[in-house]
């Protein structure tokens, strides 16, 4: 047991925290706008490889660990490119997305359901994001 138990709400916590820098980004200066690009990039592939994966799971494919490994680096990465520019909460809740899928420890279809909706809604909100930074 590390400590580090990450349930569905904690999850979608993260995604709905995400959702709110994205909203704050489109007030920020350029400077900040500029910091933020990369790390939103990632927030984006982040979500869509985990898309994939639950819609993989959800279609009956079986759970797969190199999957789950890849899934945990990415949002463990995020988490320090978020950590360098200042967001340590986000952060902080990217990592335990990382631990969490690094050992997920069951899924179930409405938690799917539930995250795989989050997912959609954050990736809208990230593309959109990203083309008024440009």
């Amino acid at each position: 047991m590390t400590g580090l138990e990450l349930t569905a709400a904690d999850l979608i916590g993260v995604l709905t925290h995400v959702k709110r820098w994205i909203s704050n980004l489109r007030r920020a200066g350029n400077d900040r706008k500029t910091e933020s690009r990369k790390a939103l990039r990632s927030v984006i592939l982040a979500v869509r490889e985990t898309e994939i994966y639950i819609r993989q799971i959800k279609d009956g494919g079986r759970k797969s660990i190199t999957i789950e490994r890849e899934l945990s680096l990415r949002w463990t990465e995020l988490s320090f490119a978020l950590e360098d520019i200042g967001l340590s909460k986000l952060s902080n809740k990217c990592r335990v997305t990382g631990k969490f899928w690094a050992d997920p420890s069951k899924f179930d279809k409405a938690f799917l359901d539930q995250l795989a909706d989050k997912l959609n809604e954050l990736e809208q909100l990230s593309v959109t994001a990203d083309k008024e930074n440009n």
